[in-house]
């Protein structure tokens, strides 16, 4: 068994599990980060931006080179030019042998479009219903937000200097592998390979595997996967939750006594409690509101949005703000709000059980008949200016601040200090992601959400689960740079040690097949003539011929003309195989009929040794395990002939 890992953050998988001959594509993360390295792009021409100076390189062959795609900012240096990101390494693992991809969350697969239709993909992929339409509207906002904005020259000659360049940019991960985004035509084409599956539904994998997915609790739809093979079983445990929130409970139950437990997407707020965070962003939120600002909170269309309307309202309400409009920006915005009330299998019980009554599951359907809520598609949308006052708190996207409405809003806002920004998704640094803007006088406020398992659950998770072994990344086994003296932000020591994972690397992995289930063909088992050793056990001998076709093995009855090729003419009985112990008495009377008349018995704690001085031979009998020493090699083959008789056959 291989695994091959095709990203670089483990908060957006994307791995290969080769196991049986079957290739499993375990999730096909998307890597955004690479957007931070670029200025961003705002709806309307911004004259700041526009005013940024060239960087100028201290080889002036490097500034000719150039041509004025890199700009500086605060001494941050940053490309302008069409925003690029980073999809799965494709020159790993050929990507085309991929038989399924299974997608835990909509998090988590925004990378289908490259694999699916830049690759000679031929297989298929499996997700539930709510990953699929979620996963959706993150690929055609973020389709939506760069083609809205786009510029006409590709920057490209600041990579051939990459080594002479400043950091973080001379650090930039593989940027020759950087692509522009997909088109929607290529999100149409790769969803439409995707076959919805619930919750506990076996699938078949080419005959070999089964797989089923279980909720993992993280959010609407997100699941693990089980892969079981008939007699060995791995736990896939992508991005994970235990705390109680609107999406169904974890399933903790299906993952227990795995040979394998694959777990990956912890925490990417290791040291922030996800509850305390969220106090905070209401508090801060209503500190801003106080002083007649308004609030910016860069976020997702989907997800932790949902308990951000619901927590900040019912906060207002109590500190009597319930007048303060809440705005939501998204070209997706109306879909994401309206499927959030449809999927109602998929939530917990507490939210399911509203819908029963019949109530909408989640306070923001009751916001957006009360006015308090209003969505739109974008700032130039109908009605938007009749609606706009202040103080408001607006959520836009997109997170990176480097495309999307939240542009225009710190562009608009950045220069008044009674204003703030809001960061809660923890997806992308926040001072980098400020860089561009500097400086900034608006008021920041961190308060990163993340309801991943932390490395406490996590570790309490493993000690339930048992897994036989464990595969993590390989930087959960060494606590984060933000915290470097915290040796609880680790994988915790286990027996057999946790097996790490780098980036970019292929690995195999301890778990070996021992079995294989075999179909007995009826007419076959007909033949069979058991022989009864003892009150409850028969055996018997068969000979058969074995067909493998898509991975199921059957015996077949084997024909005389077949069995002619494998015996000797006058050999027309099936062979038979010894069993049990020698019989000692048997044994020196045969001896005794074949000449061998000076057989000498000697009695050992392991078995009998007969000696044969004058053939210079010693026949060891210990238990099931027989020893001829002999030199004459007729001499050997007339001894295993004696032992054979003295042995009952079947």
């Amino acid at each position: 068994m291989k695994i091959y890992s095709l990203g670089a953050n483990p908060n957006k998988p994307c791995n290969i599990l080769n196991f049986k001959g079957v290739s499993l594509m375990l999730d096909c993360g998307l890597d955004i980060n690479s957007a931070l390295h670029f200025l961003p792009l705002p709806l309307v021409a911004s004259k700041r931006l526009s005013n940024l100076p060239n960087w100028i390189p201290r080889d002036t062959q490097d500034a000719a080179l150039l041509d004025g795609e890199l700009k500086e900012c605060e001494n941050r240096v940053l490309v302008d030019g069409p925003i690029e990101i980073l999809p799965p390494q494709s020159d790993i693992f050929d990507i085309s042998d991929v038989d399924t991809i299974l997608l835990s969350n909509h998090a988590c697969m925004l990378a289908l479009p490259f694999i699916t239709e830049e690759t000679g993909f031929k297989g298929r992929v499996y997700a539930t219903e709510p990953t699929l339409q979620i996963g959706r509207l993150y690929m055609e906002e973020l389709v939506n937000y760069l083609e809205r904005t786009p510029k006409n020259q590709r920057a490209n000659r600041w990579k051939q200097v990459l080594q002479s360049l400043p950091p973080p940019l001379s650090g930039a991960l593989r940027p020759n592998d950087w692509k522009k985004v997909y088109s929607t035509k290529a999100i149409n084409a790769a969803l439409a390979k995707v076959r919805m599956v619930g919750f506990n539904e076996k699938i078949d994998i080419c005959g070999a595997l089964t797989v089923m997915a279980v909720s993992s609790g993280y959010s609407l739809g997100s699941c693990n996967w089980i892969i079981h093979s008939g007699y060995e079983k791995i736990a896939y445990v992508s991005a994970s939750s235990t705390l109680t929130t609107h999406p169904r409970p974890m399933d903790q139950v299906a993952l227990r006594n795995a040979d394998l437990l694959i777990l990956t997407a912890l925490t990417q707020t290791p040291v922030a409690n996800p509850d305390s965070m969220l106090g905070e962003f209401c508090m801060a939120v209503a500190s801003t509101l106080r002083s007649g600002g308004s609030c910016l909170v860069p976020c997702h269309p989907s997800g932790l949005l949902y308990d951000l309307f619901e927590c900040l309202s019912v906060h207002l309400d109590n500190i009597g703000l319930s007048q303060i409009p809440l705005f939501f920006f998204s070209p997706v915005a109306e879909t994401s709000l309206a499927y959030s009330n449809i999927f109602a299998e998929w939530l917990s019980s507490g939210k399911q059980s509203k819908v029963y009554l019949p109530e909408e599951p989640f306070p923001h359907a009751h916001l957006i008949k009360n006015g308090r809520l209003k969505h739109f598609p974008s700032l130039h949308a109908e009605g938007f200016t009749n609606e706009y006052r202040q103080p408001c708190v607006v959520f836009c996207g997109h997170p990176s601040l480097r495309f999307g409405n939240v542009v225009h809003f710190i562009e608009l806002w950045g220069s008044h200090s009674n204003h703030s920004i809001v960061f809660v998704e923890p997806d992308f640094p926040y001072l980098e992601a400020l860089a561009p803007y500097q400086p900034l006088t608006m008021k920041i406020v961190h308060c990163p959400i993340d309801t991943s398992l932390s490395f406490t659950q996590a570790n309490k998770l493993i000690r339930d689960l048992k897994p036989g072994n464990l595969l993590v990344p390989d930087v959960y086994l060494h606590p984060p740079v933000s915290a470097p003296l915290r040796s609880d932000l680790v994988i915790q020591e286990l027996d057999p040690p946790a097996l790490g994972m780098k980036s970019y690397q292929v690995l195999q992995l301890p778990i070996k097949r021992k079995q294989e289930k075999v179909h007995l063909d009826p007419a076959l088992a007909s033949r069979l003539e058991p022989i009864q050793f003892k009150t409850g056990l028969s055996a018997s001998t068969l000979t058969g011929k074995l067909d493998a076709r898509d991975n199921k093995f059957t015996l077949k009855v084997l024909n005389e003309e077949e069995g002619g090729t494998l015996y000797s003419a006058s050999e027309r009985m099936l062979p038979r195989h010894p069993w049990g112990s020698v019989d000692t008495t048997q044994l020196l009377h045969l001896l005794s009929q074949h000449g061998l008349l000076d057989a000498r018995v000697e009695d050992t704690p392991r078995g009998v040794v007969i000696h044969l001085p004058r053939e210079d031979t010693v026949i060891q009998l210990e238990g099931s395990n027989t020893h001829v020493y002999c030199h004459d090699e007729a001499l050997r083959r007339t001894l295993r002939d004696i032992l054979l008789q003295c042995l009952p056959c079947l």
